[in-house]
């Protein structure tokens, strides 16, 4: 299901509009793992349309605690604000219809956006980066490649602060403005390493100096008594904030970007 982006034009706007508008469920959005709801937020003759994913609809998991995916996606949106970059949409942890949930700002990507492919080659192309080699039928394999972006660069950055556990093709929304936008992010923020991405391509690799910076920020704005820290203490436990501060730690001090560990599958299936 898709509609066009509809960002409220007057004073209310992002994350105060999904906080306080009044919220109507339009339909469900069949292909999501948990319960997914298209929606329409409105305040004040302002009106958003959004996702909401109620607590009650989330599918058990073996490694994260039940009922806590939804804190988790705002937990991501917080992070991704806290480096300035804007790479999670608007998102709020409120009451809805079916109980409490996670609600964020509908996006709408643009359909030939070229972020990733599958090549018949053995190297990528200048302007590509490898992920791997794939399978793709009758014993053929093919290079899959993403590109050399500076917009997937800054979110390979973040997942790897966040830990994220499943950065698919299909949580990738670029749009028309030129933005990028990682989605589903409630399987983060895992003590144990999780780290599965399609974005490895810059994988040991020298950080940029702007993602030392903004790992710089983080640091400080987690550290105890940091605005940063405080909002994550009321939304992830107490040891997986230490998880977070301590994988920003270990960035800053390697000065690279993550390599698979080998203790975890490296690429989330199915990859989009």
């Amino acid at each position: 299901m898709s509609a066009p982006e509809r960002i409220p034009p007057r004073s209310v706007t992002g994350a105060a509009l999904l906080a306080v508008g009044e919220l109507t469920v339009r339909g469900r959005i069949r292909d999501a793992s948990n319960a997914a709801l298209y929606c329409t937020v409105a305040h004040d003759g302002q009106e958003a349309t959004c996702v909401y994913k109620p607590v009650a609809g989330e599918r058990p998991l073996w490694d994260f605690p039940d009922g806590t995916l939804a804190e988790r996606e705002v937990a991501a949106y917080e992070v991704s604000e806290a480096t300035g970059w804007g790479l999670v949409p608007p998102t709020v942890l409120r009451d809805g219809p079916y109980g409490e949930g996670m609600v964020q700002l509908w996006v709408e990507a643009t359909p030939d956006a070229e972020l990733l492919a599958l090549v018949d080659a053995e190297e990528p192309e200048p302007g590509w980066k490898a992920i791997g080699f794939a399978e793709v039928g009758e014993g053929r394999t093919a290079l899959l490649v993403h590109a050399d972006d500076e917009r997937l660069r800054r979110l390979a950055v973040l997942d790897a602060v966040i830990n994220n556990a499943d950065r698919k093709g299909g949580h990738l929304l670029p749009t028309p403005g030129g933005q990028l936008y990682g989605i589903d992010h409630g399987v983060t923020f895992n003590v144990e390493n999780k780290l599965r991405t399609l974005l490895w391509g810059w994988a040991g690799e020298p950080l940029t100096a702007e993602a030392v910076g903004v790992l710089k920020g983080l640091k400080d704005a987690m550290a105890d008594g940091g605005i940063l820290g405080a909002r994550l203490a009321g939304l992830i436990t107490a040891a997986e904030l230490d998880a977070t501060r301590a994988r920003v730690d270990a960035l800053l001090t390697s000065g690279k970007h993550p390599e698979p560990s080998g203790e975890w599958p490296a690429i989330p299936w199915p990859p989009v």
